[in-house]
Formats: C-alpha cells, sequence, structure tokens
C-alpha cells in the first residue's frame, strides 16, 4: 500500500518536472507539433500519478489484489505511454508512437481493475 503512495508521488513529481522542462527548456527548442506531444505525455503522466496515489490510499482502508493489478497496470501504463511522447518529441522519430497504444492499454486495465475492485469492496 505504501508502495504506491510513494511510486505516485514520485510520479507527480517528475510528472511536473517534465512539465515545467517542455515549457521553458523545450519551447523555444522543438517544433509546435512535437511540443504538443511532449505535453500530451505529461499531462497523461500526471493523471495517472494521481491514480497511483488514489490506489494508496485505497489499499491503505482495504487492501486488495485488484487494486495492486491496477497500480502495477498504471505503472507500466506511463512508462510506456508517457515515455515513448517523451522520447518521440525529444527524437523526432516517430516509429516510437507505435508504443504509446500499448501504454494506453496500460492505462484501461487501470483504472477497469480499479473499478472492479471498488465494485467488489462496496457491494
Amino acid at each position: 500500500m505504501r508502495q504506491w503512495l510513494i511510486l505516485g508521488a514520485a510520479s507527480a513529481f517528475l510528472s511536473v518536472a517534465a512539465g515545467a522542462f517542455g515549457a521553458h527548456a523545450l519551447r523555444a527548442r522543438l517544433a509546435p507539433d512535437l511540443l504538443t506531444i511532449f505535453e500530451t505525455g505529461a499531462r497523461y503522466h500526471m493523471y495517472h500519478s494521481l491514480g497511483l496515489i488514489a490506489i494508496g490510499l485505497l489499499m491503505h482502508l482495504r487492501p486488495s489484489p485488484l487494486l495492486n493489478g491496477a497500480g502495477w497496470a498504471m505503472l507500466v501504463g506511463i512508462l510506456l505511454f508517457s515515455g515513448s511522447l517523451y522520447a518521440l518529441a525529444l527524437s523526432g522519430v516517430r516509429a516510437l508512437g507505435a508504443i504509446t497504444p500499448l501504454g494506453g492499454l496500460g492505462f484501461l486495465a487501470g483504472w477497469l481493475l480499479f473499478a472492479v475492485a471498488a465494485w467488489r469492496q462496496t457491494g
């Protein structure tokens, strides 16, 4: 349970750092389309960092293997989705965009597991 709070907070920190880096250091260096891609990575990174924190808080109240699975799925989603968008924006290698949907699947799986865990705990 504590691991998700720590990972979520650390991930949120990195998301803010990435957003600031994009807004300040990359604005003059990247083409507008690549900057938008980088910003999308940072935005989804933060959304799912908050998801990890929510999982940690719920795990504290009622531990669940489903919630734990949701955390891992979201973490993989952050790495694949946001990581591939960061790499694509910084390198310009468009082929990296092929990895992004796999991260999106991680996000979807994480939220689905989160919903099933909530359903089972309240039902």
